[in-house]
This record gives structure tokens, C-alpha cells and sequence, in this order.
């Protein structure tokens, strides 16, 4: 008599993991990710060495030389966001989450090992990417004696700070797809959150647009993932809780729901 198998996490985690790697879109969305990182690492920093000669004092003086080596994170963050919303609502859309409720009748040890799975497989490569544009960056810049060192203040927060946002992007991903189960809604909501959202808080007064604006999620990351913050700015550390939250909430709201709707 065979003695059937336990549904434990690291089991399913492992299951998880098999099916994540087998996704075409995987592939896809984390070679574009890896691309668009390295590839304006190099572009953007030639951009602007090939502009310091015209540059006023007061630019100058602004000016430094890890957020353009960086600059690729502003669209690889989207490409790891889809990536976290096609991995579940894709399930709904195919009917495959049937089965992986079947397979994992108590539910929530399913939505857990994805989230596991994706933010280590992510946060391990685009930390590596990050650090790769980092370096990639600052050799342009040494032609011009103006690159930065990664033990300068703030540096290193700034480059692993943009990692861990990318990564905190596609959970909220991943927590939008789980809530509403449907991909074009999902994507329409992320992208609203990230693109659309901070040009209309641009639009209303300073006063109180200002103010609300520096809590989205893409002002929150700029706070722990940058250099040189702005006055009006969060902390660092505010920033990184206010990231947190977005997908913390995210995803115990899916969670919640996964319990309670049919699949």
C-alpha cells in the first residue's frame, strides 16, 4: 500500500516553480526586463556625457550619474508587472486554476508558493541586472571622470532599492490579476496605478496633489530608489513601507477572496 503525498508548501512551491520556468511568457517578459535594463544603461549614459560640455554649472550640479545608468527600470518595471499579472489571471483565462485547486484544495498555499517562486526568481535577476547597468553605466561616465563608486552614499541602496521595486511591481501584478482575474482589467489597473495616476495627481494644485502623489507607487519607489531625493519626497524607509503595502494589502485582499469566490 503506497502512502499518498502530503500538499505541503515546499511541494507546492516546487510545482510552482515548474510551471513558472515552462511559461513562455516567463522567458519573454524576463529577457525583455534584462534587455531594456542593460541595453539604456549604455544608451542613455552616452546621452548624457555626449551633453556635459553644454551643460550649465546649476545642471551640472544636479545631475548624477547612477539614475541614468538606472533609467532602463522605468519600462522594465512593466515588463515584470504583466509578467505578475499573466501569471495568474492566465490560469482563469486557460481554466488551469481549476487544477491547481484541485491540487491544492486548502487554496492559500497556491497563492503564497506563486508569490514566493515569482518575487525570488525576480528579485535574484534583477538584482543582477541592476548591478550590471550599474557598472555598465559607470564605465561610460569614467570617461568623463564623473561615474560613481557603489560604496558612495546612497549608491548601493539606490541600485538594490531599484531591484526590490521592480520585484514589488510584478507582486502588485500579481495581487491585481488574483483580485480581478482578468487579464486586460488587471493590466488596465496596473498601468493606471503606474502611468496614469501620477499624471493626473501632476494636474491638480500642488497644494494637495503634491502631497497625495509622493504615496503612489512609482514616487514611493523613486524615495529608497534613488540618490538624491526632494524635499517634498518620503524618507527611504517610508518609501520602502509605502511600496510594501501596495502589495502586502494586494495580495491578503486576494488572498481573502480566494477563499471565498469559486474558481
Amino acid at each position: 500500500m503506497t502512502t499518498p503525498y502530503r500538499v505541503t508548501l515546499p511541494r507546492v512551491i516546487r510545482s510552482e516553480w515548474t510551471k513558472l520556468r515552462s511559461l513562455r511568457s516567463t522567458v519573454w517578459s524576463l529577457a525583455l526586463a534584462v534587455l531594456l535594463l542593460l541595453l539604456l544603461s549604455l544608451l542613455i549614459p552616452l546621452a548624457v556625457v555626449a551633453q556635459l560640455s553644454q551643460m550649465k554649472a546649476g545642471d551640472l550640479a544636479r545631475l548624477e550619474a547612477v539614475g541614468p545608468s538606472l533609467a532602463g527600470s522605468l519600462f522594465a518595471q512593466l515588463a515584470i508587472g504583466v509578467l505578475g499579472v499573466l501569471l495568474i489571471s492566465g490560469e482563469y483565462s486557460t481554466g488551469m486554476i481549476r487544477a491547481t485547486l484541485a491540487a491544492v484544495p486548502r487554496r492559500l498555499p497556491a497563492l503564497w508558493a506563486k508569490a514566493i517562486v515569482f518575487a525570488a526568481t525576480v528579485l535574484v535577476l534583477m538584482t543582477a541586472s541592476c548591478l550590471g547597468a550599474f557598472f555598465i553605466g559607470q564605465s561610460v561616465f569614467a570617461s568623463k571622470d564623473f561615474e560613481s563608486g557603489f560604496s558612495d552614499p546612497g549608491v548601493a541602496r539606490a541600485v538594490l532599492g531599484t531591484a526590490f521595486y521592480i520585484t514589488s511591481v510584478g507582486l502588485l501584478g500579481m495581487a491585481l490579476g488574483a483580485l480581478l482575474r482578468h487579464t486586460a482589467g488587471a493590466l488596465a489597473a496596473l498601468f493606471g496605478m503606474l502611468l496614469v495616476l501620477p499624471i493626473v495627481f501632476g494636474l491638480l494644485p500642488q497644494s494637495y496633489g503634491g502631497s497625495l502623489a509622493k504615496y503612489l507607487p512609482i514616487h514611493a519607489g523613486e524615495a529608497f530608489a534613488s540618490v538624491r531625493g526632494t524635499p517634498e519626497a518620503l524618507s527611504p524607509l517610508t518609501g520602502l513601507l509605502v511600496v510594501c503595502l501596495y502589495w502586502v494589502i494586494g495580495l491578503a485582499l486576494a488572498a481573502f477572496l480566494l477563499k471565498k469566490r469559486d474558481a
